[in-house]
């Protein structure tokens, strides 16, 4: 999928389809990038994550962007759930140190082995998403529980592009594991910290998919000049 990705963005950067152009159809794209229609719609999806197509249902895929800026998951643009996750998770994860139960814990421990099982990439996304409300939960304040639910959709949308593009699980598992430690030790700095980290790799991994360029994508090689 990353492949057929790369093509399509590529083309897409450097003005092969040009802003307002309709993509190919998914039948022809197929056939000429010899792949499936399930990996060659969830490129598509990626695309418009990305911002630079939109979707209209019986018409097509068309241009509307031709460099990515800011990707949108679900209702949310990308660095205004960075912002509001920083702004919350962060204290959350504090308030949850000192607040958590036993309950908590064990809901948590519990949560985070099964993701470390999961091998299944749609499940672990589902199951990352209730590891945040879980943190917000252990903090004891329903407000906080409340704003991370009513993000949920883009966090989980997020969560799916990052592991899709940036191989994001492993690495994810172990930050969540942190975060679990530092609620286990009741240790308001260590959990605040390890939360912030968290957040940081997912910003540092977006903007490294954001920013590649087309220069990563191979280019059809142009006619020698004799």
């Amino acid at each position: 999928m990353e492949a057929v990705l790369g093509h399509l963005r590529g083309a897409i950067e450097r003005g092969d389809y040009a802003i307002g152009d309709k993509l190919p159809s998914e039948a022809e794209l197929c056939r000429t990038l010899e792949v499936s229609r399930p990996v060659l719609r969830e490129a598509l999806r990626a695309l418009q994550t990305m911002g630079l197509t939109v979707s209209r249902t019986g018409k097509g895929t068309f241009v509307v962007a031709n460099a990515v800026e800011d990707p949108t998951f679900g209702d949310y643009a990308a660095s205004d759930l960075l912002e509001v996750r920083r702004h919350v998770e962060i204290p959350v994860a504090g308030y949850a140190a000192r607040r958590r139960t036993p309950e908590n814990l064990d809901h948590l421990s519990h949560l985070l082995d099964r993701m470390e099982r999961e091998t299944d990439t749609t499940a672990w996304v589902a199951m990352d998403t209730l590891f945040h409300l879980a943190v917000a939960e252990a903090a004891q304040n329903p407000v906080f529980r409340r704003v991370i639910e009513e993000i949920r959709d883009a966090l989980a949308r997020q969560s799916a592009f990052l592991n899709e593009l940036g191989g994001r699980r492993e690495q994810s598992n172990r930050e969540h594991r942190a975060i679990v430690e530092a609620l286990i030790d009741g240790s308001e700095h260590d959990a605040e910290q390890a939360m912030a980290h968290h957040i940081d790799r997912v910003e540092t991994t977006l903007t490294a998919i954001v920013r590649r360029t087309r220069a990563d994508t191979p280019r059809t090689p142009e006619p020698r000049r004799e």
